[in-house]
């Protein structure tokens, strides 16, 4: 997503480097994102939804070191079809009532060009596995850093192996929107 005002890779870059961005961030719920896009039905239904309660928080050292968190409650989950989410919040997939949170924990940043690789954990149910993301991460200033993704992930390396049938994808994509503001 491109805004007017934004900052490219170099001057971002710069931003850290300087320690203008050093400090504690907040997620901003309410301007944030976080979807999920699968395929059923062998692969010829596409299937969305959204996670309507995303929180997180970042730090950013004097050094422009970068680590945060970004959890999205698992029961919230809303593809626009009860049934369908219903069974997404059950054992058979999050197991919202014994895991609430889905948490991509960041423990680092790498500035290259116009984007950035991101590298740290994501714990879904029981499991944390490492996780690392190509990413588009602009400074609107330096009170707001937006970071744009879209994530690649199994779900059976998360122990989420139903499938009626073979019904549905073991891929899915996350597309990530998330505004931080300065705390």
């Amino acid at each position: 997503m491109a805004l007017s005002g934004q900052s490219t890779a170099p001057t971002l870059d710069t931003l850290l480097r300087d320690g203008q961005l050093a400090g504690s961030w907040t997620l901003d719920p309410s301007r944030s994102q976080v979807r999920l896009r699968s395929k059923s039905m062998w692969g010829l239904v596409p299937v969305k939804g959204v996670f309507t309660d995303v929180s997180g928080t970042g730090t950013v050292s004097p050094s422009g070191a970068v680590s945060g968190t970004i959890t999205v409650a698992a029961g919230s989950i809303d593809t626009k079809n009860k049934k369908r989410d219903a069974h997404l919040r059950s054992a058979d997939f999050f197991d919202a009532d014994n895991h609430p949170g889905i948490t991509v924990s960041v423990d680092g940043i790498t500035l290259s060009g116009a984007g950035a690789q991101v590298t740290g954990t994501l714990a879904v149910r029981d499991r944390t596995r490492p996780v690392s993301f190509g990413a588009r991460v602009s400074a609107v200033d330096a009170a707001e850093v937006w970071l744009d993704a879209e994530v690649q992930v199994n779900r059976a390396d998360f122990g989420l192996t139903w499938n009626q049938l073979g019904m549905a994808s073991m891929d899915n994509t996350i597309t990530v929107h998330a505004v931080f503001t300065r705390q």
